[in-house]
């Protein structure tokens, strides 16, 4: 695109356009339409599947990636182990722990608040709101995790007070940021709803990150704000985030936001002065990734191949010495799953077809090595999903976490 043109920023109109014009949105909405389908499909079993359990791992999978995108890169193993309180000695794997247990925590209560009070999607669009973002990523870390490069502290919830430099594009001046936000507020909140504000979700993941509102932390802010967007619109379902289709092409991604942030390449590119082109191609990737995630969870969701991988796990817990798993297990294991969110003691052992004694031992089983929770000691059960699992219950949901569980237990299922 040739070199970018080095221009201060001082009034809203020279981020436009915010939305592609008429002729370029077609195709767009066509894409937005297909997202529609697919997040239908994905709702079948939706009320049926574990969603309490697929949400806590999506937290943890979101935060792996959210914070990978941004060079935090931190192991799987380590968040769990941060989860439990058990923090690393080395001072910047502690540091990258705290931060993925914040995004962790942040996203639960974002959604958690967003529920409560009834957000709808237009009314996610403000900067109240996003500050409200960036407050819940960073109020958890621990205050020396919230200097930044030079040497000051992260204002938590509040716009920048000074000029900074994204690559090649330099950010609004920090006095017209409100001005910009307002705008960013006033054309995505008003979009209605359907293809068009699906469009408008990846418009405005550019445009907030263009406008670069506070001096660290703005990609996250960007993507969890995405994701809340789409949670609100009513397609993911709590069982897809566009977090990880992010990440996993991130190449793309960190391309496409950065060549969306040109000027205007000519009287063919728009009216506005950015790039129209660019935009375009920023949200076709983006409805790429939607539609991709999308559908990539419907075929992990599939009840009947469920069935095949609970019984794959089961059978390698029974043949590794001491695990005390048995595949008995597969009928309740597979109901819980698809049919009910909880069996009481009782029943899951009925529905195994063991004696008393011997599904009391494979309940216990079952239990410690995470096949199944309970909220106390003799409380109802419900479907969980172990780490050791994950290959056999979603194995490429998240390929770092079950490469890195197959390394770990190599050697305990040697010994079996």
């Amino acid at each position: 695109m040739g070199p970018q043109k080095i221009e201060h920023y001082t009034h809203p109109d020279q981020f436009l356009p915010l939305m592609p014009g008429g002729h370029r949105m077609g195709p767009l909405l066509e894409r937005a339409s297909d997202l529609t389908r697919a997040a239908a499909r994905l709702a079948l079993p939706a009320g049926q599947v574990p969603k309490r359990q697929l949400g806590d791992l999506l937290r943890r999978m979101n935060s792996y990636y959210t914070n990978r995108l941004e060079g935090e890169h931190t192991r799987p193993s380590d968040i769990e182990k941060a989860l439990r309180g058990d923090e690393s000695r080395d001072a910047d794997i502690a540091r990258k722990q705290r931060l993925a247990v914040a995004h962790i925590n942040a996203e639960q209560d974002c959604e958690l608040h967003a529920d409560e009070v009834g957000l709808e999607t237009s009314q996610l669009y403000s900067g109240v709101v996003i500050k409200w973002i960036h407050s819940e990523l960073f109020a958890r870390v621990d205050a020396p995790d919230q200097m930044l490069v030079d040497g000051s502290f992260m204002a938590l919830g509040e716009y920048r007070q000074r000029q900074v430099a994204v690559g090649r594009h330099e950010a609004p001046l920090h006095s017209a940021i409100p001005a910009f936000m307002d705008r960013w507020s006033s054309v995505y909140g008003k979009v209605r709803r359907g293809e068009e504000a699906i469009v408008a979700a990846a418009a405005a993941h550019h445009r907030l990150a263009w406008i670069h509102p506070f001096p660290d932390g703005n990609g996250r802010v960007a993507r969890l704000h995405t994701h809340l967007v789409l949670r609100a619109a009513g397609l993911t379902h709590g069982l897809w985030s566009p977090l990880r289709g992010f990440a996993r092409t991130d190449q793309r991604y960190k391309l496409l936001l950065a060549e969306a942030d040109a000027h205007r390449q000519g009287d063919l590119d728009g009216r506005g002065n950015l790039t129209e082109r660019g935009l375009v191609a920023w949200i076709a990737y983006c409805l790429d990734v939607f539609i991709d995630q999308a559908e990539f969870m419907a075929r992990q969701l599939d009840v009947g191949q469920m069935r095949e991988r609970i019984l794959q796990a089961l059978t390698v817990e029974e043949s590794t010495k001491g695990s005390g798993v048995r595949k008995e297990a597969l009928i309740p294991l597979h109901y819980l799953f698809a049919a009910a969110p909880t069996l009481t003691r009782a029943e899951f052992k009925t529905m195994t077809g063991l004696g008393d004694r011997t599904a009391t031992a494979l309940l216990s089983a079952l239990l410690a090595r995470g096949f199944l929770a309970s909220d106390s000691p003799y409380g109802a059960v419900r479907f969980a999903i172990p780490d050791h699992a994950l290959r056999f219950y979603f194995p490429a949901l998240w390929p770092e976490a079950v490469a890195e569980q197959d390394r770990e237990d190599r050697p305990r299922r040697a010994l079996s």
